[in-house]
């Protein structure tokens, strides 16, 4: 990477953190496919809509450099209640 996408990242980086901290996203972070490295994050929003203006925000798609998401709604989950043997 560029030190122009190094620093793109650490602002994404950040901006994800933050959104941690507020409780807002439940995990986020890189999925190293064979075919091409991504991110995944998971947050706890009302809709759809609200989903949006977080990715909206993201210094990376602000940046117009061709970055982009797709959300997906979760209707429901599973959640493990005690850690694994």
């Amino acid at each position: 990477m560029s030190a122009a996408e190094v620093a793109l990242m650490g602002a994404h980086a950040a901006y994800w953190s933050g959104l941690i901290e507020r409780g807002v996203a439940i995990v986020f972070g890189p999925v190293f496919d064979p075919s091409g490295v991504w991110g995944l994050a998971i947050v706890d929003v009302a809709d759809e809509k609200a989903a949006a203006r977080l990715t909206d925000d993201d210094p990376v798609i602000r940046s117009a450099n061709g970055f982009g998401y797709d959300i997906y709604p979760m209707p429901q989950a599973v959640l493990r209640t005690s850690a694994p043997p």
